[in-house]
């Protein structure tokens, strides 16, 4: 639905050929067997190309379902903790952490507090230092820790060069 009175036309090959009246330029693209599709409506005069629209648009459809089945979602897993958490069960949970960083995945360590653990946040922190320590060669910490009601937590994201 081009409503301006000439039209600047573009063959189907891309080359340009001048200004036309549009109900010539549409009787060119008939002659073709193409459509008149209206690339640029702010030029002055408009730029059209002749084109088969509905090639275009089945094109640009493929384009958008290759993109969209080539991007990579990144998940955020959770690993939980305590403040006491014993060495072979903090290093069993670290296992878990680098093969979500290795798969491309967030990682957000939580450590929950019960009863009298609440008073000392510190042991908390240390436990999540050791996390940041352990798995610096491979992730960065996206989101530093900090105390939400009885839990800490913290996210970590996978290194941009891995």
């Amino acid at each position: 639905m081009i409503r301006r009175p000439e039209v600047r036309v573009i063959n189907p090959e891309g080359k340009q050929l001048g200004i036309y009246p549009i109900h010539q330029a549409i009787a060119i693209a008939g002659e073709l067997g193409l459509d008149l599709v209206e690339i640029n409506p702010k030029a002055d005069p408009p730029v059209c190309r002749i084109m088969d629209f509905g090639k275009y648009k089945y094109e640009l459809k493929k384009q958008a379902n290759l993109a969209r089945k080539r991007q990579k979602v990144i998940e955020v897993k959770e690993v939980k903790m305590r403040p006491k958490t014993d060495d072979h069960d903090f290093d069993f949970k670290m296992k878990h952490i680098r093969r979500f960083l290795e798969e491309g995945n967030k990682a957000k360590v939580t450590i929950r507090f019960r009863g009298r653990e609440m008073a000392h946040p510190e042991v908390a922190a240390r436990v999540l230092d050791r996390v940041v320590e352990e798995t610096k060669d491979v992730a960065v910490v996206e989101q530093n820790y900090r105390m939400e009601g009885r839990t800490m937590t913290m996210v970590i994201a996978p290194n941009k060069n891995n």
